[in-house]
């Protein structure tokens, strides 16, 4: 929205809910808020481009005025995007047509500490390392522990269904949540039921999660906690080959084994990421194996995985390697070890079942590898969150001298990427595990759902008939 009289209006009935301290129309604060930490939002600031602004940075501090603030924006058919903490690296919270960014972060308190059901509730925009820090006082853990825990909040993990480093045993954000509450685009403040296992009709909180903010506002949710264990087992291990780690991985979940951790490194990956980051000089595919829990028990379940792991050729390594994998473990992702520019790179993860995971992993390597040799591409890739059924294959493509045009930078990016996709689905695998669609994987969601795709439509339409939510987000083309 260009400067103007009806601009001024607006921001006044926007400054009446939050008050004038808590909205912001500077240059500096809106190019603040036109990028978030997605590859593609940074190289286009880094060549200099110009990105889309929002026109509003509003910071809500009670469920009301988000309320208020969607009901303004729904009557003048203003964009409204929901943002976090700013982490997300599919460019979910790039403001593509302006519009209001709705800075949740006030809405930090923690409700209430349910040590009875081990259950915390907290508004959607508290960090997650705070919340932690504040469960450990007894000693309780929220065991979602990503990467972005330093900077990411509760509600965008759960808009992006996401992740964390022991979902193996403990499960993604959307398996810990209990109840949210929503505030939809016309204003209703809604709750899903108290719990969300019951026999009382479609379980329709569960369409906000992994949402976006396309179908309204996560503004708090009802968590999942546990016990802080009694011991924490951490080792590694050595496999001269892929194919029989990614068997030991299959064996210890389909014999629910209960693993903590299972990250296991392919060949490219150990000579690598596990060199630069744990300083080891090792050939093979690289498994940090953990277990946690009552000491008798996790020693008993370490045990039993150790025996198919010997079974299948493995070299144990011990303790030491493994826990200085866990101490380091988000090294990986900051500096100065993370991957950055100038390089291009992108993390294509995928999920599929056990069935398909390997020939998915040597399908998507050579379709990366083969297709863009000519841009010396290294493709690099770890299994990194297990479930009973499959794995998660965290994959990434790096290209050291990409195009310096911006454009031609840009293009073949969005080249690899769709190179990348299109292996997974051919295969049997999801465009994404957990870290969202966004604006980069938009485009593939129809393909995807195939002949459900209309039905996530018409939910989008019905929820949000003006198209106010995250416009552009989830392949919705608003």
């Amino acid at each position: 929205m260009r400067p103007g009289l009806q601009s001024e209006m607006i921001r006044s009935e926007l400054e009446d809910v939050v008050g004038e301290h808590f909205i912001s129309t500077r240059d500096t604060d809106l190019a603040v808020y036109a990028t978030d930490w997605s590859w593609m939002a940074q190289m286009w600031l880094d060549r200099g481009e110009e990105l889309r602004l929002p026109d509003y940075i509003v910071h809500p501090g009670t469920v009301e005025e988000v309320s208020d603030i969607l009901k303004i924006a729904n009557g003048y058919r203003i964009p409204v995007i929901p943002f976090g903490g700013g982490s997300g690296t599919q460019g979910s919270a790039l403001p593509l047509h302006g519009g209001i960014m709705l800075d949740t972060k006030r809405l930090s308190a923690i409700i209430e500490i349910d040590e009875k059901s081990l259950k915390v509730t907290t508004q959607a925009g508290i960090i997650n390392t705070q919340l932690e820090w504040a469960l450990n006082e007894h000693n309780l853990t929220y065991p979602h522990y990503p990467a972005s825990g330093n900077c990411a909040t509760m509600a965008g993990f759960l808009a992006a269904r996401g992740t964390g480093t022991i979902s193996t045993k403990y499960g993604k954000a959307e398996d810990m949540v209990l109840s949210m509450q929503v505030v939809l685009p016309n204003g209703d403040i809604i709750r899903t039921p108290a719990v969300p296992n019951h026999s009382s009709g479609p379980d329709f909180g569960r369409i906000f999660l992994g949402a976006e903010g396309t179908l309204g506002v996560i503004t708090e949710a009802t968590m999942q906690i546990d016990h802080m264990p009694e011991t924490r087992l951490l080792r590694a291990l050595l496999f001269d080959d892929l194919s029989k780690a990614l068997e030991a991985g299959r064996r210890m979940m389909t014999r629910r084994l209960d693993p903590l951790v299972i990250r296991l490194y392919d060949e490219h990956s150990t000579r690598t990421r596990v060199r630069e980051i744990l300083g080891y000089e090792m050939e093979g595919a690289y498994m940090v194996l953990g277990f946690d829990g009552f000491e008798e028990i996790a020693t008993a379940q370490e045990q039993r995985a150790l025996e198919i792991c010997a079974d299948l050729g493995a070299r144990d390594l011990g303790r030491e390697p493994g826990e200085k994998w866990w101490d380091h473990r988000y090294d990986f992702y900051y500096p100065p070890k993370n991957l950055k520019l100038p390089w291009m790179y992108g993390t294509t993860e995928t999920v599929t079942t056990f069935d398909k995971i390997e020939a998915l992993y040597h399908a998507k390597k050579a379709a990366i590898e083969d297709n863009y040799a000519d841009w010396d591409v290294s493709y690099i890739g770890h299994f990194s969150h297990w479930y009973h059924w499959g794995a998660s294959l965290y994959d990434r493509f790096v290209v050291k001298e990409p195009p310096q045009d911006a454009q031609e930078t840009i293009r073949l990016h969005n080249r690899i990427w769709s190179s990348a996709v299109k292996a997974s689905l051919a295969n049997g695998g999801m465009i994404n595990d957990h870290h969202g669609v966004g604006i980069k994987l938009g485009r593939f969601t129809r393909e995807q759902y195939g002949a459900a795709w209309p039905l996530l439509q018409s939910l989008k339409r019905t929820i949000d008939p003006n198209g106010i939510m995250n416009p552009g987000k989830l392949g919705f083309g608003y």
